[in-house]
């Protein structure tokens, strides 16, 4: 009867600490599943702004002059990208030029959001291509991959540019903050394919820009979301946050690099900037805007946005023609 007991009473203990084991499990694999799947969620699928949004804030900021933007003259681009979907862009052409100018938007974006920088080439005789990041605008693609797809569309476009204009032609690519890390992951990572690069506001290693948002937005660390993100996000777009990193590959673009970050941007730090720009070799120029939050230092330092971009292509052999 002794045995019996203590059998019962160790029995119950044990059934006890496997309920709690579970429990624990269940929380555990809870978190896990939360965790992955909203992150991952956030990051792929990022919310895109509509075409009303970006128009209304381009027409208060004095960007958009609808009845200009009319009268140029253009043509729609529909390029096939080598993942399967189609690229949309638009051609402006400048008679008589061999200059050519591919802009490359920001994420949440579109063309729309370009055209405050096309017009400052346009104005210096270059033709322009603006295009739409996959999954934005007009183009193709499910996902939101922060540079690590969308380099080899940027790639298809360039590739386009070459075989419209022919070998002669001058190549530049302008890219804002997830613009401009594509176009050094694809100047690094695939080819230095273009004669020069202007890297506005870009960050330098998805994991840290994504570490440093953690902590700045919703105060985690990086150790409880990380690890289980970047194993879904392996599983769900087949791609590695590690992946997504310029600064890893700065050191393949020989051609020259502008890189413009504004010393206020609260959302990515100029630190990282200054972290490309240190790591770049050959020839490159910093300018670094005194106002302005993320992306706004054109629009809050124009004369002296324009003056670094004409003091690069003069210092690079590609300064304003009669």
């Amino acid at each position: 009867m002794i045995n019996y007991g203590i059998y019962i009473l160790f029995g119950g203990f044990k059934v006890r600490q496997l309920k709690r084991i579970l429990i624990v499990m269940g929380i555990l694999l809870s978190y896990i599943l939360f965790v992955g799947i909203f992150f991952t969620n956030k990051v792929m699928y990022i919310r895109k702004k509509t075409n009303e949004e970006i128009l209304e804030r381009e027409k208060l900021l004095g960007h958009f002059k609808e009845d200009v933007y009319l009268k140029l003259p253009k043509r729609e681009l529909t390029i096939p990208s080598p993942l399967g979907y189609n690229i949309y862009g638009e051609m402006f052409d400048v008679p008589g030029s061999t200059r050519y100018m591919i802009f490359s938007h920001g994420v949440t974006q579109n063309t729309l959001n370009s055209i405050k920088y096309m017009n400052i080439f346009l104005e210096r005789g270059w033709n322009v291509v603006l295009y739409d990041h996959r999954r934005h605008g007009k183009s193709g693609g499910k996902t939101t991959s922060y540079g690590f797809y969308e380099k080899h569309d940027l790639k298809a476009i360039v590739d386009w540019v070459r075989e419209h204009a022919g070998s002669e032609a001058t190549i530049g690519i302008h890219g804002e903050s997830m613009g401009a890390a594509t176009l050094l992951m694809y100047a690094g990572g695939i080819e230095d394919g273009a004669d020069f690069y202007i890297a506005d506001c870009p960050f330098s290693d998805l994991e840290e820009q994504l570490t440093y948002r953690l902590k700045a937005d919703f105060k985690i660390p990086k150790q409880l979301v990380m690890p289980i993100a970047n194993t879904f996000l392996r599983i769900r777009d087949k791609y590695s946050i590690r992946d997504v990193s310029p600064i890893n590959v700065i050191e393949n673009i020989e051609n020259p690099v502008l890189f413009i970050h504004s010393e206020p941007d609260d959302f990515i730090p100029i630190m990282m900037t200054q972290q490309l720009f240190e790591k770049k070799k050959g020839k490159k120029q910093l300018y670094v805007a005194r106002n302005g939050m993320h992306a706004m230092s054109y629009t809050e330092n124009r004369e002296e946005y324009e003056k670094a971009i004409d003091e690069f292509l003069d210092e690079i052999g590609f300064g304003k023609t009669e």
